[in-house]
């Protein structure tokens, strides 16, 4: 039986964009005290350093390359959950979230993009 020569050239299978996943949190919590903005820009700025990107105000997501990837995300925001306030958190397929419709005032303008993926040699 002949085996295939591997080759070091081989290019990466692309990753199905059903498969890719989008991790968004959404959250509203209490600023009116020192100790509550404190906590809000405690949370806010673990989601940025997480790989969140902004959306809008209080809705970050995060794209993932795969479910399990999102679940490990989505276990690392539960960690790190502030004390008080209303948190959600909500996985989707890239195909789910490029279907979503964006708007800046009455013109509509392109969603955020999945990544290119990562190649390391």
């Amino acid at each position: 039986m002949r085996r295939k020569k591997k080759t070091g050239n081989a290019r990466p299978q692309p990753i199905s964009p059903y498969r890719e996943m989008w991790l968004l949190v959404m959250f509203d919590l209490p600023v009116v005290t020192h100790e509550g903005r404190k906590e809000y820009r405690k949370f806010r700025e673990r989601l940025l350093r997480g790989g969140f990107l902004q959306l809008q105000y209080s809705v970050y997501a995060r794209p993932c390359p795969s479910d399990e990837n999102a679940q490990v995300h989505r276990e690392r925001v539960k960690k790190h959950l502030p004390p008080a306030g209303s948190v959600r958190m909500v996985m989707m397929t890239d195909k789910q979230f490029e279907r979503m419709e964006n708007f800046l005032g009455k013109t509509e303008v392109p969603s955020e993009k999945q990544p290119e993926q990562l190649t390391f040699f």
